[in-house]
């Protein structure tokens, strides 16, 4: 996963102060209990030397609730004087930290992106659709248009949309069905017009996922007129209404479940194309030793991290490939990651040579843990 937002804030002089904390309200209490953690942190913090003006609008950005519901966190990173970054996490870190140094630290940040996913969730009538974007700075569908502007309704403007009943016998069929032909070619116009505004959302933020809820007959419609690039990434949703659906209990936890589904199916992929590339002539790396050569060398495209399972000098590591423009993503151990990576990390490689260590099953170099059984 490409971070340019996080590498832009790299950019920035330390020192650096990061904050990563468990931000959920799921009742009364739960703001007391934020303000207590944190003040915890500020003090720590200020026993490192951080100034308070600084420790107050770090502390003011953290105690502000986000539009998320449910369990979810924030990181707050600070370079010099300013923050820098500010993430609403669309869940907690798995550990909460307080850090001030002369370098960021990432690894609660970046070892929850399996659950970083950006959504486009259209809500179709006969008439058109409403649309919400789902991003990881701004992690919540509901009523939210962060980014769409006047695309977060798109009407298409042909309001003949119900077909009429007329009684009396044959002397009204031609009049039904010229009427009939006015409705359905209303129903295909409004869905061209839904088609080509999604068209370009998807083409300008790229979602990571397309939702498509509401009217079944216009789903339909809109389906035949979108883009490849849509359908692609399409899923969709039963159960809602243009305008109600995220009222509705039951499809919030079809939501959860398709994002669900997409989560494990993006992180098998991935541990997939590590094991191919370690297969096929060694376009992969494993393990702290032979990762740290090959971010030396500037040759990883991605980096992977097992969650919970930090390798040695893991942020020097996040770090370098920040900067060196490299993915990082994240695998959970129950996805075989940990079987997969050795020391919890690997990496996708731009390029290799003879020089580049090798990740192929059976030959890695290093200690006996890299070596695995082939059979039996």
């Amino acid at each position: 996963m490409k971070l340019p937002w996080l590498r832009s804030a790299l950019e920035n002089e330390g020192p650096y102060v990061s904050v990563h904390m468990d931000t959920t309200r799921l009742d009364p209490q739960a703001a007391t209990e934020i303000e207590t953690r944190w003040a915890r942190f500020r003090d720590h913090l200020a026993s490192d030397g951080v100034a308070p003006a600084l420790l107050d609008a770090i502390g003011e950005t953290l105690l502000t609730p986000s539009p998320i519901g449910g369990r979810h966190g924030r990181t707050v990173i600070a370079a010099g004087d300013r923050i820098v970054v500010d993430r609403v996490l669309p869940v907690p870190p798995l550990h909460e930290s307080a850090h001030a140094g002369e370098e960021p630290q990432l690894l609660p940040l970046l070892e929850i992106t399996p659950f970083a996913v950006t959504q486009l969730l259209i809500e179709v009538d006969r008439a058109g659709a409403d649309l919400r974007l789902r991003a990881p700075d701004a992690p919540t569908l509901d009523k939210h248009t962060e980014g769409l502007g006047p695309d977060a309704s798109v009407d298409g403007g042909h309001d003949e949309l119900h077909k009429a009943n007329l009684g009396g016998g044959n002397q009204h069929g031609w009049r039904a069905s010229n009427s009939q032909a006015r409705v359905e070619d209303s129903w295909e116009r409004n869905a061209e017009a839904v088609a080509r505004t999604v068209d370009r959302i998807v083409r300008e933020h790229r979602p990571d996922m397309v939702l498509l809820t509401g009217d079944v007959r216009t789903s339909a419609l809109l389906k035949a007129e979108l883009g490849q690039e849509v359908l692609e990434r399409l899923h969709e949703v039963p159960g809602g209404t243009r305008g109600k659906s995220l009222d509705r209990p039951s499809f919030r936890e079809e939501v959860v479940q398709v994002t669900r589904e997409f989560i494990a199916e993006r992180e098998q992929d991935l541990l997939d194309r590590f094991l191919e590339a370690s297969g096929r002539d060694g376009a992969a790396a494993t393990g702290g030793t032979d990762v740290s050569q090959v971010l030396d060398r500037g040759q990883v495209d991605e980096l992977l991290v097992v969650s919970g399972r930090a390798c040695p000098d893991i942020e020097s590591k996040l770090l370098q490939a920040i900067r060196t423009d490299a993915g990082v993503s994240a695998v959970r151990e129950e996805t075989d990651g940990g079987d997969v990576l050795v020391d919890g990390i690997g990496a996708l490689l731009r390029w290799h040579d003879d020089a580049t260590p090798s990740a192929s099953i059976g030959s890695m170099s290093g200690d006996a843990q890299r070596e695995r059984p082939t059979g039996g």
